[in-house]
């Protein structure tokens, strides 16, 4: 199983969210045993909640996350998302698996977490990421990198090693950033099948 979960929340009142968040997985898949993401994530969404109510303050934060699951034998990957989409490479195809548009947390419309499966296949190229990289202002003009930009970049590079294609991006990163100041956490993880 792998994760890339992004918490909202700033300074202590975001720490303590992470904190809780990171231990209701935890609890989710040791203590209750469950293997199926879009199960876990309820169970997690389920003990945030629990946590937050008995602390007796108002805590409108929560957590994004893509959670996967990935059997090696037989290839297929499971995968839940709490705002969080992913990509999948295959060839030159650049397939995004969508998440629900949820997050971990209180939430006026919350449904059941999706749990999808997707038969992956050698070489296929897997990412998950927070939303850190597209957001980011910089340019000629300031603006957001967006989804779109990041989609290109990782479809170029797919022949590339997972380590150079980490160079690659860190070194765009900084680059469309410039002199303008890093406005969230960046969180890519890429893993070739």
């Amino acid at each position: 199983m792998f994760a890339v979960a992004d918490c909202t929340g700033h300074g202590v009142p975001g720490a303590m969210v992470s904190v809780v968040c990171h231990s209701a997985l935890t609890r989710s898949i040791r203590e209750f045993n469950l293997s199926k993401p879009g199960l876990i994530l309820n169970k997690v969404r389920e003990l945030v909640l629990e946590t937050f109510e008995k602390s007796g303050e108002g805590v409108n934060d929560g957590m994004d996350i893509a959670l996967y699951h990935y059997d090696p034998k037989t290839k297929m990957l499971q995968y839940a998302g709490a705002n969080n989409s992913i990509f999948i490479i295959r060839d030159a195809e650049l397939i995004e698996i969508k998440s629900d548009k949820q997050p971990i947390g209180k939430f006026i419309h919350a449904k059941p977490f999706t749990n999808q499966e997707f038969q992956m296949q050698k070489n296929d190229l897997l990412y998950l990421f927070s939303d850190g990289f597209a957001d980011q202002f910089g340019g000629e003009k300031g603006k957001k990198l967006k989804s779109q930009t990041f989609k290109e970049i990782l479809v170029q590079n797919r022949n590339k090693s997972m380590d150079e294609q980490r160079q690659l991006l860190e070194k765009y990163f900084d680059q469309w950033r410039g002199e303008l100041e890093q406005i969230d956490d960046v969180c890519v993880m890429g893993i070739r099948i």
